[in-house]
């Protein structure tokens, strides 16, 4: 029993339906909108006190984060053990009479530490290490 009109050739289906592939793609975008929420930044999270008024202090600070890993970033920058002094000195040279602020987590090495406040003393900065309230 033959159901088509000629039974000559089969043609090739001339049209194509992409409503399929448009569900793919809206699927692959929620999925990377998802999980790029979950990507952690590098750095120490530092919950600070709120305030009635605050002053914008981030240009006349230098900040330095230790890691309980020992890695060391300057402003937000992964920097190696070699280059911190350097570092330090040019972020201060970039914001002059700038605060440091020594933000070491509760499991780094205490000798990191002491070697970033060794640096901004030999830098003549004034120091402050960043503590949670209780």
């Amino acid at each position: 029993m033959n159901f088509r009109k000629d039974s000559g050739t089969m043609e090739p289906l001339t049209m194509f339906s992409q409503s399929s592939l448009t569900d793919i793609i809206l699927l692959l975008l929620i999925f990377f909108l998802l999980t790029s929420s979950f990507v952690s930044n590098f750095g120490i999270r530092v919950n600070v006190p709120q305030a009635e008024s605050s002053v914008n202090t981030n240009a006349t600070q230098v900040s330095v984060a230790i890691t309980a890993e020992g890695d060391f970033f300057v402003n937000g920058e992964q920097v190696t053990s070699a280059g911190l002094s350097a570092s330090i000195q040019q972020a201060y040279q970039n914001r002059p009479g700038a605060t440091l602020v020594v933000r070491a987590d509760r499991d780094a090495r205490i000798d990191d530490a002491v070697r970033v406040m060794n640096i901004g003393q030999a830098l003549n900065m004034n120091m402050v290490m960043a503590t949670e309230r209780n």
